[in-house]
Formats: structure tokens, C-alpha cells, sequence
């Protein structure tokens, strides 16, 4: 009987191949001391990420994204759509954290905390390996034909993708419905919810192509920040590394040379097919398979582990590694500063609502005989998860009239009013009496908002 080759990964130079063809990936089981502390950090990410949308903070959900009504709920605190400037400094006080972290650990955040990471091996690759079997075992399988017990294998692994694809996708639809909101969406006809019907069935083809197929291509060729390391990192950056001072020769056990057995144990358990033994590479995602894989051959032989570690290019080559250098410092005080103005925005927004002025679309004023009047509109915005009322007050020049649409607002949870202002002054006000103060009270006690706008008037 003629024996299947099991191949090592035919891209054991790099995700693609010369041509730009796509390779199979199939990834061998691995274990160890790294392994263990991703597939642990992994099911504890997953576990907060399903719980979070369940767990009330202030009477609303932990995390809710009301996109429609343009609400967000972060930890108890609501937010609108004004609080945007917030939005921008927690994006970029995240993104120089990643910065900072990747250029001190290389890509530990696509390695053991990145979604798609944990996701992918955490639920898809279990479910794989539970119905298709080990890695040697799969490619003996697909290098013969198809048969009954292949198809079956086939139909249940993608049943479980599209199944578990569905329930993914039912989770993200979660922080914008509410938990509630999706069981009812569930008990009801698409055709009443048609939107959110429509959104999670291209959720679910998104997930189920993304994790069934695309894989570790979304890490190499789509995700920005997968191709902005390579311009993070250094000769310091702590990474995963092959020390081939010590490693070459390679040779097989039992022949003199260096401490590499060729055995390839490393390549076939990298996710991405790589050889970290050709040095540093952007397709490593710093999993750390093939630290744990190189550390449990050394052990059997009895040679000392860390042939291949976390090491910098510099402690590899014998000059050791510098954490405090230039980019560094310049990277943690640029971070420190975003996350200091983040902290003062957030603590300062204690305001529970917002009162604007603006004058309304038109003419700036009207002028009629010996008098002018000026529209104003005043937008009063709530930033409490309850409704409020308030009485609005117009402190005009004397001698003008003033004309107040609505002296008493009910304002809606999280939501706005438009107040209309008519103010009528002489036209040849004083220059000294031409400001116009807006007043908003809230019902019951609470803070009083002020606004002030500028009469406009004929020059002459």
C-alpha cells in the first residue's frame, strides 16, 4: 500500500505562494505553557464578551450601542451623539496602548487578546479538530477521494460553522437590540424586522466565510494593524525569534552540530505556515505555537528549551535588550497625554444636559419700520437616561419683546428639543445692549444652563 507524504506547509515561506496562490493551512495540535495561557485568556475573553450585553449598570445594559436613536450606554453612563469628541480620544488613547505594547512586545495583542485570534481558536479550530481529526489524519483523508465518511465529516464541520457563524452573529446584534430585544426578534416574523433580519443573515455569511475559509489571510492581508507593525517594531522589540547561533548546523539527534533536529515541528503548528527559522516575518502573529512545539522536542531530547523564544534581534545577537529607547518615550508620552485629556473630558462631563443658541436659517434679521427682530433657536439636549423638564427664561435688553415657543420643554431621555426665540428691539439698540441671555431650569431642582447669543441690527 502506498504510503501519503504528509507535506509540511506548503507555505512555509509565507502565507502565499510565488504564484499569489493561497495554500491549505492545516495547523498540528500543540501544547504547552503559552498555549495554555492563551486557550485561558481566550475562554475569558469570550466568556465577558457573551455576558457583557446581560449584566444592567444603572438600570441599562453594561454595554449598549443604540444606534438608532443614537444612545450609548458604556458602564451605567449615557452618551449621545455630541459626546463624539469622547469617542475620538478613547480610539486613539487605544490605538497609542497598541502602539506602546507593540513596540515593546511585538504582536502580543494579535497573538493572545486580538477577537479574531481568540474566535478562531478558541471555537472554530476545537469544533474542527473534534469532526475532521488531527492534522495528519486530514491530509490523508483529503489526498484520497471523497467518500461517504469524508462528506459527512465535510457536511457536519460546516453545519457546526454556519450554526455557531448564526449564534455569533445573534451576540453582535445584542449590544444593538439589547439581550431582550433579540429574543423578540427571534419570536417575531423577519418580515416586521426586516432590517435587523437582513443584517444578521450578512453577519452570519461574514463570520462563516471569515472563520471557515479566509482564516489568517484577514491577519496578513486585510488587518491594518498586522502591516503597521512593521514600522513599530525594532532590534529591541520583544518578539519570537529562532536563536540560530545556537540552533546551526542543523542536524538530525544523534549527529554533532547545532541544537536544530530539523524536525519541523515549529512550521507545522504556525497558523500562518511560516518557518520562524528564517528570522523575523510579518506573517507571525506571535501565537507562540512554535515556542511551546521547539520546547517540547528539546525536552524529549534533553537539551535545554528556548531554542526558539521571546527574545529581541538584539538579545539574539548577544547585545541585550534596551526597553527605554527613544521611540518609546515618545510613544508613552503621546499616549500619556491622550489618556490624560480622556480622563479630564470624562470627569468634567458631569453636565446632565446641554443648552445651544444658534440663530435660526434665514435672514439674520428682519427689519420692520423702526424695529428689528431676531430669530434664535435654542437646542436643549439631555444627557440623562430619564426624561427631565425644564423652564426656559429669556433675559432681554429693556424695552424688547420677546417671544418664547416654548417656555416649558419636555425634554426625552437622551434626547433634544428646539425652542424658537423671537426677540424685537428697537433699531437703533445700543451697541452695549445687544447680548441675549438664555436661561434653561430643571424641574424639581438640578442645574440651571445658560446660553448667550448677539442681536444683530442695521448699521445704519
Amino acid at each position: 500500500m502506498n504510503k501519503v507524504r504528509l507535506p509540511l506547509h506548503p507555505a512555509a515561506q509565507g502565507a502565499l505562494l510565488a504564484d499569489g496562490s493561497r495554500p491549505k493551512i492545516i495547523p498540528a495540535d500543540v501544547s504547552g505553557r503559552f498555549q495554555s495561557m492563551r486557550t485561558a485568556l481566550g475562554y475569558v475573553l469570550i466568556l465577558f464578551a457573551a455576558v457583557l450585553p446581560w449584566i444592567k449598570v444603572g438600570g441599562s445594559p453594561a454595554f449598549f450601542l443604540d444606534v438608532e436613536n443614537r444612545h450609548f450606554f458604556l458602564l451605567g453612563h449615557p452618551f449621545n451623539a455630541q459626546d463624539g469628541p469622547l469617542l475620538f480620544l478613547l480610539v486613539t488613547g487605544v490605538g497609542f496602548s497598541l502602539i506602546v505594547m507593540t513596540t515593546l512586545l511585538g504582536r502580543v495583542w494579535c497573538g493572545y487578546a486580538c477577537p479574531h485570534s481568540v474566535v478562531l481558536d478558541r471555537l472554530f479550530r476545537p469544533i474542527e479538530r473534534l469532526i475532521e481529526g488531527s492534522r495528519d489524519a486530514r491530509f490523508r483523508r483529503d489526498a484520497g477521494p471523497w467518500t461517504a465518511n469524508r462528506a459527512a465529516r465535510f457536511a457536519a464541520k460546516h453545519a457546526a460553522f454556519l450554526f455557531l457563524s448564526f449564534a455569533l452573529a445573534h451576540g453582535v446584534l445584542s449590544y444593538f437590540v439589547t439581550v431582550p430585544g433579540v429574543f423578540a426578534l427571534v419570536r417575531g416574523s423577519p418580515a416586521t424586522h426586516l432590517t435587523a433580519f437582513v443584517w444578521t443573515m450578512a453577519m452570519t455569511a461574514v463570520i462563516y466565510a471569515n472563520f471557515g475559509y479566509f482564516r489568517e489571510q484577514l491577519c496578513l492581508g486585510v488587518c491594518p494593524y498586522g502591516r503597521l507593525q512593521g514600522v513599530l517594531v525594532d532590534d529591541d522589540t520583544l518578539s519570537i525569534g529562532y536563536d540560530a547561533a545556537r540552533g546551526e548546523p542543523r542536524v538530525k539527534a544523534g549527529h554533532d552540530g547545532g541544537a536544530c533536529v530539523d524536525c519541523n515541528r515549529c512550521v507545522v503548528v504556525c497558523p500562518t505556515g511560516i518557518d520562524i527559522r528564517n528570522g523575523a516575518q510579518l506573517d507571525c502573529i506571535g501565537c507562540a505555537a512554535c515556542v511551546d512545539a521547539c520546547d517540547d522536542i528539546m525536552a524529549k531530547l534533553g537539551r535545554p528549551k528556548g531554542l526558539v523564544r521571546y527574545e529581541s534581534l538584539r538579545g539574539f545577537s548577544g547585545a541585550g535588550r534596551r526597553i527605554l529607547r527613544p521611540r518609546v518615550a515618545v510613544y508613552g508620552v503621546l499616549g500619556l497625554v491622550g489618556f490624560i485629556v480622556l480622563m479630564v473630558a470624562v470627569l468634567s462631563r458631569h453636565a446632565e444636559a446641554e443648552l445651544n443658541v444658534t440663530r435660526l436659517p434665514g435672514a439674520p434679521y428682519q427689519l420692520q419700520g423702526d424695529t428689528v427682530r431676531n430669530s434664535f433657536d435654542a437646542h436643549l439636549m439631555s444627557k440623562r437616561a430619564e426624561a427631565a423638564v425644564f423652564d426656559l427664561s429669556v433675559e432681554a435688553p429693556p424695552g424688547a419683546d420677546v417671544v418664547l415657543a416654548v417656555p416649558r420643554a419636555e425634554v426625552p431621555a437622551l434626547g433634544s428639543l428646539h425652542a424658537p426665540i423671537f426677540v424685537t428691539t428697537p433699531r437703533d439698540l445700543p451697541p452695549n445692549q445687544r447680548t441675549v441671555h438664555v436661561h434653561a431650569r430643571r424641574e424639581g431642582g438640578g442645574e440651571t444652563l445658560s446660553a448667550d447669543v448677539v442681536l444683530v441690527v442695521p448699521s445704519s
